[in-house]
């Protein structure tokens, strides 16, 4: 069974398109201004009946984009485990999880979509280990820069100073910044706003020339946007759970609010259940118990949850990274490479493979390839909440420096106590 049934891709029709244009160009073929126009017309009109095609009714009961919707069709659960702060133990987690997430991002980040056998070239190369025990000793295309603020040689343990950047990072910044300047209370309005105030670049790019433009939030995910199912949700959830630590419906309520300006159904719903997971492991202590735990948060027939369900069976027979990538490839052919659901298999996997072992956690989840470094990231934030900061070892970590760089607007870097702080100040609002 497979989570999707695609057809057959449409391999290189544009390409192949504009080959033949140059070429009857070149030949001096008459009419080809009128046949170029007449084929980007028809090309318009089936892209306009694709999209008018009416989805799965069946699926489409099972899967509302509406919170009341969404919790109306949840499994019985454990909606809050903390009734109050307990602020020393939340503040050992919270740390974990911000460094644990910080980490593995930036391990991951160079090595983002390489196949397995592109990473195992470069640690042979390198000499490194792999899957890794550090960071790499070098990066490929070094002088580089991620989002015009960090160089790729940023990411090496040899020329790190401070987390580097990456957008897997920043919305936990601008997640802390929506709580600050909006409160517990924020909307989805709330958000579009701060995207156009913080951001001046998105990997969610539709969605943010949808709000700039002036497209209501609440509007932004569905306007000329095809990847509503992607992960630019799911890589968002951590601070709705910093804020609401062994909290997870809270936390999922946020992380739905956040997402509804870029994604819909499953794309919300991993944005929803990271948040619900990391939450819940607060609380739980135990990275697989909360992965259990999340699957409270989103419909229960969902193909997330589905999905997820399927994971957690499988693990045990996943004895690897390669083994892991293997079974997600079986499963998903055909699924981006930033998918949702390919990715959270995957992080699933990555935490059952680690363990109570940081480095091995990050090391085979990153080794596992697609979207590596934002896997990695959600794998080592839930660790972190759920075992805290000394289970992280020291090399992963000395480096920061405390600081994160970061391309929001108007803020270069964050200092990672004082983010820890005012997470703090947030938490305890919401477990008022």
């Amino acid at each position: 069974m497979t989570a999707y049934n695609y057809p057959k891709p449409l391999c290189d029709v544009e390409r192949t398109i504009n080959l033949w244009v140059q070429l009857k160009a070149e030949t001096g073929a008459a009419g080809l201004p009128e046949k170029v126009a007449e084929i980007e017309a028809a090309l318009a009109e089936k892209l306009a009946e694709l999209r008018a095609l009416p989805d799965d009714p069946a699926l489409l009961a099972r899967e509302p984009d509406d919170l009341e919707g969404i919790r109306a069709l949840r499994p019985d659960g454990t909606r809050r485990y903390w009734t109050e702060l307990p602020e020393a133990e939340y503040r050992d987690k919270l740390e974990g999880a911000w460094l644990g997430r910080c980490a593995g991002n930036a391990l991951g980040s160079i090595v983002e979509l390489w196949d397995i056998d592109k990473m195992q070239r470069w640690a042979d190369y390198l000499g490194d280990d792999f899957p890794p025990t550090d960071y790499w000793k070098e990066a490929e295309r070094p002088f580089e820069y991620k989002y015009e603020t960090s160089r790729r040689d940023s990411f090496t343990r040899s020329k790190m100073d401070g987390v580097p950047t990456d957008d897997d990072l920043i919305y936990t910044q601008l997640g802390m910044l929506i709580l600050e300047d909006y409160g517990p209370g924020f909307s989805v309005d709330d958000v579009g706003a701060a995207w156009v105030k913080y951001l001046p670049v998105s990997p969610a790019t539709p969605v943010l020339e949808n709000l700039q433009s002036g497209v209501a939030p609440t509007d932004a995910a569905e306007a000329d946007n095809p990847v509503q199912f992607w992960i630019c949700g799911d890589i968002r959830s951590d601070p709705w759970a910093y804020a609401a630590p062994g909290y997870p419906e809270k936390a999922a309520e946020f992380a739905w609010r956040d997402a509804s300006v870029s994604c819909r159904r499953n794309g919300t719903y991993g944005a929803m259940y990271f948040s619900a997971v990391i939450s819940a492991a607060f609380a739980l202590g135990d990275p697989l118990a909360a992965v259990e735990a999340g699957l409270s948060e989103i419909p229960a027939e969902c193909v997330l949850a589905r999905e997820a369900r399927w994971a957690l069976d499988a693990a045990s027979g996943i004895k690897d990274f390669r083994a892991a990538r293997a079974a997600a490839d079986a499963r998903y052919a055909g699924m981006h490479p930033v998918h949702t659901i390919n990715n959270a298999a995957l992080t699933i996997w990555g935490l059952a493979l680690g363990g109570d072992d940081y480095t091995k956690l990050i090391g085979e989840t990153v080794a596992m390839g697609l979207d590596n470094d934002c896997t990695a990231a959600t794998a080592g934030s839930i660790f972190g909440a759920a075992y805290g900061a000394d289970a992280i070892p020291a090399h992963w970590t000395r480096r920061f420096n405390n600081k994160a760089h970061s391309f929001i607007i108007g803020q270069e870097s964050f200092a990672l106590d004082d983010m820890v702080n005012r997470f703090t100040a947030l938490a305890r609002q919401v477990h008022e």
